[in-house]
């Protein structure tokens, strides 16, 4: 079924739409939550909870590209999952490991900002940045930093030896780096 189907499912309260979202989405969001949580059970309800907000956010909100949207309500809420579980004692997954790559790079977006309004900017200074990179470069980028994928998924998925992903990687977090102290980000 089309995207524009389904959201207007959602925003007729037909209950179709969410089987309709885990025909369509259920994989990719799965994949998602799982290079979060390294975890299939977690995984599975963080996918499950990514169709109740869908559900609730929908009206009044409409979005342009249902993927997306989905995908921005699973990774936040497998964020908050692994925050929650490793609150005590941080894990391996590749969440962590993609957050460590950001921070040694001075990029570490949940405490450069104090609200939603800062934490909106940043994303457009980001996405404003992303758009100036070859399409390989910025695809690599988001797999790696918005998806979360292990490099040698990243590796097998745009055919790049290993060497080939850290240096894109590497570079790419140094010019936004750059990019971000520019825009008056302190790094």
């Amino acid at each position: 079924m089309e995207d524009a189907l389904i959201v207007d499912l959602y925003w007729d309260r037909d209950e179709r739409a969410i089987s309709e979202t885990q025909i369509k989405y259920e994989r990719y969001l799965t994949k998602i939550a799982m290079n979060v949580l390294s975890d299939r059970e977690d995984s599975l309800e963080a996918v499950n909870d990514t169709y109740l907000h869908a559900w609730n956010s929908m009206p009044p909100h409409r979005p342009e590209i249902l993927s997306t949207f989905l995908g921005k309500i699973t990774r936040r809420v497998s964020i908050d999952s692994l925050r929650k579980k490793t609150a005590v004692k941080r894990g391996g997954s590749e969440y962590e490991v993609s957050l460590q790559e950001l921070s040694e790079n001075g990029i570490e977006p949940g405490t450069m900002q104090e609200n939603e309004s800062e934490y909106q900017d940043m994303g457009r200074y980001i996405s404003e940045y992303l758009r100036t990179l070859p399409e390989d470069m910025r695809n690599v980028f988001i797999s790696r930093y918005f998806h979360f994928d292990p490099l040698k998924d990243i590796c097998k998925n745009f055919g790049f030896s290993e060497s080939k992903v850290k240096s894109i990687l590497f570079r790419v977090r140094n010019g936004l780096k750059d990019h971000l102290k520019k825009a008056g980000y302190e790094l």
